[in-house]
């Protein structure tokens, strides 16, 4: 391995066992390594700190391992084999296909789960992979073959769609495709069970992996207070909210996405489901435009659910500005005794910025506004405690009087 020496005083952070190790912190680079290599990081004074994976940009190493354990030929099973375990502690992950009230999951959550830059989401026996990084793309098809040890032959496929997410600068052959098919398995979507309900799921064509498992919980939060109200699901994507709302008893649903491939897949969830048309109407339009037209006292539950504002820190000022309009909007509008269930995935957005940016909104409608619960990413979104920025999910549960 290429070694990475570290400047006096700049392993401290290591030593803490935090995954990253940034391009100022490096004094010198023995070696020529290409972006994906597995590199070796030393303090100033020759001792081994860590080994991960290169890359170029601020963050020059996303860290695998604290000791040389990345270069054992079980690395990618035994790491992905602690993950399924702690999704089988939590009640997720089971040993027989398609048992249980949910059979979709995140098995792989990065940082937190010590594979930096790596996702993968279960969707009833199929795992749909992202690498963030071009080291990990490049270990595509260990980790393929390592899922298939862990889940044998309960894993009909696995799909690689890291063409928007790996580093194109690293010069990598980005295209998505399968990395593994079961004989006979030909289908790009599955129909999964999440607390219940069924959604259908398509990892080739849908957003991310093809569902947003990181609201399971807050869509099962969504489901306890639904019963009887008029509800506006904004970013609605492919109806989940829309769909527990549904089944709790609400009066009447809309939904509101900007995507007409997403609310065609919101009329097959409702279908899907079992609802009729009668109490749920899809509108293909600008969510923060439909909002605006909305009278006042229209909707006594709301939904707001955005995708994220700022990516990087650059667009930390204006996300802040729209989440507090956005809010201002959804605030002003929704009847009394109303809740407003509101949420932001910008990671560079943290808790309290964004709870100061509610505040700012309620405070410029003039209305008394409580919050009832804060809200955030379910455990298979686990974030490791020496890695606190992947805690990106946030939400509050406001009672607008």
């Amino acid at each position: 391995m290429d070694k990475i020496i570290l400047k006096k005083g700049r392993e401290d952070s290591i030593l803490r066992f935090h995954p990253w190790v940034f391009s100022g912190a490096i004094a010198d680079i023995q070696g020529r390594p290409a972006e994906g290599d597995v590199v070796a990081v030393y303090s100033h004074d020759g001792t081994l700190l860590a080994c991960g994976h290169w890359q170029i940009g601020s963050i020059a190493v996303r860290i695998l391992s604290f000791d040389s354990d990345v270069l054992s030929p079980d690395f990618w099973e035994k790491m992905l084999g602690k993950a399924y375990q702690v999704r089988k502690s939590v009640g997720l992950a089971r040993e027989g296909h398609g048992d249980g009230d949910t059979d979709c999951y995140r098995l792989v959550h990065g940082e937190g789960d010590n594979l930096p830059g790596l996702i993968v989401d279960y969707y009833n026996g199929v795992c749909v992979m992202q690498a963030h990084s071009a080291g990990m793309f490049r270990a595509r098809k260990q980790i393929a073959e390592a899922l298939l040890k862990i889940y044998g032959d309960r894993l009909d496929a696995v799909y690689d769609k890291s063409s928007g997410t790996a580093p194109f600068k690293a010069g990598l052959d980005l295209v998505d495709g399968y990395l593994y098919r079961r004989p006979g398995f030909s289908d790009d979507q599955q129909t999964v069970m999440e607390n219940g309900h069924r959604f259908i799921v398509n990892w080739t064509s849908g957003q991310k992996t093809g569902f947003f498992l990181d609201q399971r919980e807050n869509r099962a939060l969504v489901g306890r207070y639904a019963a009887g109200r008029r509800v506006l699901n904004l970013f609605c994507y492919t109806g989940g909210f829309s769909v527990y709302a549904l089944a709790a008893g609400a009066r009447f649903v809309d939904s509101v996405d900007s995507s007409g491939k997403a609310m065609e897949m919101v009329g097959r969830n409702i279908a899907l489901n079992g609802f009729d048309q009668i109490r749920h109407a899809g509108h293909c339009c600008d969510a923060i435009d439909y909002l605006k037209s909305v009278p006042e006292g229209e909707y006594d539950m709301m939904i707001v659910d955005p995708p994220a504002f700022a990516k990087h820190r650059g667009a930390l000022k204006n996300a802040l500005r729209a989440y507090q309009r956005l809010n201002a909007a959804a605030i002003s509008k929704v009847a009394s005794g109303g809740l407003v269930f509101t949420f932001s995935c910008s990671q560079v957005v943290d808790k309290e910025a964004f709870a100061l940016a509610v505040f700012s909104a309620a405070a410029q409608t003039g209305r008394s506004v409580r919050i009832l619960d804060r809200l955030n990413q379910p455990a298979d979104h686990s974030v490791n405690i020496y890695h606190p920025e992947g805690e990106y999910l946030k939400g509050l549960l406001l009672y607008v009087e």
